[in-house]
């Protein structure tokens, strides 16, 4: 029987929760766009949402989910022929070369486990030998959504420069921004591509790309065709220019709301809460892996993301039906995708969420997992709540004041 009461759990790695204030930001009679009251808002946006970014470049937005974000990007630096790096590191770096194949682009990929995060290193060896400079791009994925490996953005730029290289560097940020440390500028990244329904806590629909000089310059002999994606047409001056046509005014709304909700908080203590309710997330997993039967998809603890977490279910357990109990409790845990599909399910903590969510939310998925008869190790719960009172957990808290 389906539970329909009380608070809904949703879990899922995108979308996530949206607060209340959001939805009442959005939740308003449409205006006229080409009024001085909405260009002085989106005026404001555009120049705000830079701080999310840590960017003085230029962010655009489009009325479009991550995979739009990716196709503006790839279709404003470059041209057909054109050939990228893809280093691999799970179902996201593989949709976005897909998406690049589509376009007529020449993709060559950096081998790797889908349990490990991208070896900086590896991209290094390839951008050595590329001595013609055929690469035109990087194409780096921050967290891939699927695997919930983060990879370090900083060191691929490290890795980039130290082979001399002059490939744009651009980085899918859609399952970090808003819950990671990623300054733009001080990584040196020169495209960087965003969403909404995560980090910023927003309903799906609307696409951020950052771009720096390089990166804008780079649009202007790129021969990739395009119109509705086009970074030189929206900023060419006229305000319906900046969206190509009518503004998705209800996002802006939105995000209006969402950036003042971080600038309360504060972007460090927004980064530190995450960090805080993830290590109270592998805190419980540890635990229940301790058992045997259960493992975290990132092999290598430094390379769990703060946003989202996979786990691999045992031999003989289908992952699927623990989902549709959990659904049947109101509880929506994530889904495995790709080729994991069946055999685990992932734990979104990001966005609008705090401790008393995580934890009623991990207590809800060992009450599932039990039901299901899946070996799972003893205190997991004792141990979420230990991470909470840390020290470590004490000093991110300070920090966030």
């Amino acid at each position: 029987m389906v539970i329909e009461r009380g608070f809904q759990f949703l879990l899922s790695p995108g979308p996530t929760p949206v607060p209340d204030r959001i939805l009442n930001a959005m939740h308003r009679q449409s205006v006229d766009f080409s009024g001085p009251e909405f260009i002085a808002l989106c005026d404001a946006v555009f120049e705000d949402v830079k701080a999310i970014f840590q960017t003085k470049g230029i962010v655009h937005l489009y009325g479009a989910n991550g995979h739009g974000a990716w196709e503006a990007a790839l279709s404003n630096i470059l041209s057909p022929g054109d050939t990228v790096l893809i280093p691999e590191v799970g179902v996201f770096s593989e949709a976005w070369r897909a998406m690049a194949q589509a376009l007529g682009l020449v993709c060559e990929t950096v081998p790797n486990s889908w349990r490990k995060a991208i070896d900086a290193n590896a991209i290094e060896a390839v951008l050595r030998a590329d001595k013609a400079h055929k690469i035109k791009a990087v194409l780096f994925v921050h967290v891939d959504t699927a695997t919930s490996l983060k990879s370090d953005v900083l060191a691929a730029r490290k890795a980039i420069d130290a082979a001399g290289h002059p490939a744009l560097f651009c980085v899918d940020t859609i399952a970090s921004l808003g819950t990671t440390a990623f300054p733009m500028d001080d990584w040196g990244v020169d495209v960087t591509v965003a969403a909404s329904q995560k980090g910023l806590m927003m309903p799906a629909g609307l696409a951020l790309v950052a771009v720096n000089d390089k990166a804008m310059a780079a649009g202007k002999s790129a021969k990739m065709p395009r119109r509705y994606w086009d970074w030189q047409e929206r900023v060419a001056g006229e305000h319906y220019q900046r969206f190509c046509g009518t503004a998705p005014e209800h996002h802006i709304f939105g995000l209006r709301e969402a950036l003042n909700m971080i600038a309360e908080e504060t972007l460090d203590g927004v980064i530190a809460r995450h960090a805080r309710l993830a290590r109270c997330v592998r805190a419980a997993v540890s635990v229940w892996c301790e058992a045997g039967g259960m493992r975290f998809n990132a092999e290598n603890p430094a390379d769990r993301a703060d946003s989202v977490t996979a786990i691999l279910t045992p031999e003989g357990i289908d992952a699927e039906e623990i989902r549709a109990t959990g659904r049947d409790m109101n509880l929506h845990i994530g889904s495995a995708i790709g080729p994991y599909r069946g055999k685990g399910f992932r734990i979104g903590h990001m966005g609008n969420i705090n401790e008393p969510m995580i934890l009623g939310a991990l207590a809800g998925i060992e009450t599932v997992l039990r039901r299901h008869g899946v070996p799972l190790g003893q205190g997991a719960m004792d141990a979420a709540i230990a991470s909470l009172n840390s020290p470590v957990a004490d000093t991110l808290s300070q920090a966030a004041e």
